[in-house]
């Protein structure tokens, strides 16, 4: 697995429940972060999304003012955030397949199901960081990539359909937290 210097991150955690807030911020510190900003709703996690010009964003799903997926929705749109690239790990306490679909749907780069665990959160950074997705853009979508890999040769039922996409390749934040000999 990639080593990464979490020091060298700064997070974003938006959780309607402190509780939660305090858990993640006490992870992503065990993990060696020195920076994790927090907000209680949608609301001010655009602002403080504004404010501290996150590398990473983890948020909740169910939260009062606008939820994680109207949240994820507002960062997203081209020209009217700093980074709507910024990679978004949503947790929620529903996981069902449908859920997942739409957090994917909107924006999301990776989903975590609560109760979590400080592995799949290291997990979940580590993809993001190390292994980028591109993002794509079309008229109804903008956002990640939501194949996890691509088959060019594939022509079965899932294979997109409709009119021209714009590939954006992103780079990498391991350069930024690569660890020493890691």
């Amino acid at each position: 697995m990639v080593r990464i210097e979490f020091s060298k991150l700064r997070f974003l955690v938006i959780d309607d429940n402190a509780h939660m807030r305090r858990i993640l911020r006490t992870l992503l510190h065990g993990f060696g972060a020195r920076e994790a900003y927090e907000a209680e709703d949608g609301a001010s996690g655009l602002e403080a999304f504004s404010h501290y010009l996150p590398d990473i964003v983890i948020t909740d799903w169910a939260m009062p003012i606008f939820d994680g997926i109207e949240l994820t929705q507002m960062i997203r749109q081209p020209g009217a955030n700093v980074n709507p690239y910024v990679p978004i790990i949503m947790l929620s306490g529903h996981s069902e397949k449908k859920r997942v679909t739409a957090a994917r749907d909107a924006g999301v780069t990776e989903f975590l199901a609560k109760p979590i665990s400080a592995k799949g959160l290291y997990e979940r950074i580590v993809n993001v960081v190390a292994s980028p997705r591109p993002f794509i853009k079309t008229k109804t979508y903008f956002g990640p990539d939501r194949r996890r890999s691509v088959n060019p040769n594939y022509v079965g039922p899932e294979r997109r359909k409709g009119g021209k996409a714009d590939i954006i390749r992103q780079v990498a934040l391991l350069d930024k937290v690569r660890a020493p000999g890691g």
